[in-house]
């Protein structure tokens, strides 16, 4: 299987903020680059092209060390209910008044099982 990874529009990139090569985040999880390519492959994360290099995760999926807890499950839902990496992407940093935040600022805060019955709900 081959790592395919999309590019990315500048609003969403822009959404995003902070971005982390595949080195940076092989370093914050304390794995290998190569393990770090397995987690885009396994959709644990997403990852993106930004300015034509290679792939880029987002900075706010990684916290003490690890995959921020409920990322996993919620960029599962959001593949199943047919969104591409870039539309999940949006989806997650889009400022929502009803959690208050952001879906990812949600999840960061503990409160991943609502973001992904959220998310459940979009496939219906």
């Amino acid at each position: 299987m081959t790592l395919s990874v999309a590019q990315i529009d500048r609003e969403t990139d822009q959404l995003v903020g902070e971005w982390l090569t595949l080195t940076e985040v092989a370093a914050r999880l304390n794995l290998s680059t190569g393990r770090a390519k397995q987690l885009l492959k396994d959709h644990k994360l997403i990852g993106v092209r930004r300015d034509g290099g290679g792939p880029q995760v987002p900075a706010a999926f990684i916290a003490g060390g690890d995959v921020v807890k409920g990322l996993p499950g919620t960029l599962t839902v959001l593949l199943d209910a047919g969104y591409d990496d870039v539309e999940a992407l949006r989806w997650l940093f889009t400022p929502d008044d009803t959690l208050p935040g952001s879906p990812v600022d949600a999840i960061r805060a503990g409160r991943h099982t609502e973001v992904k019955r959220r998310a459940q709900a979009l496939a219906f």
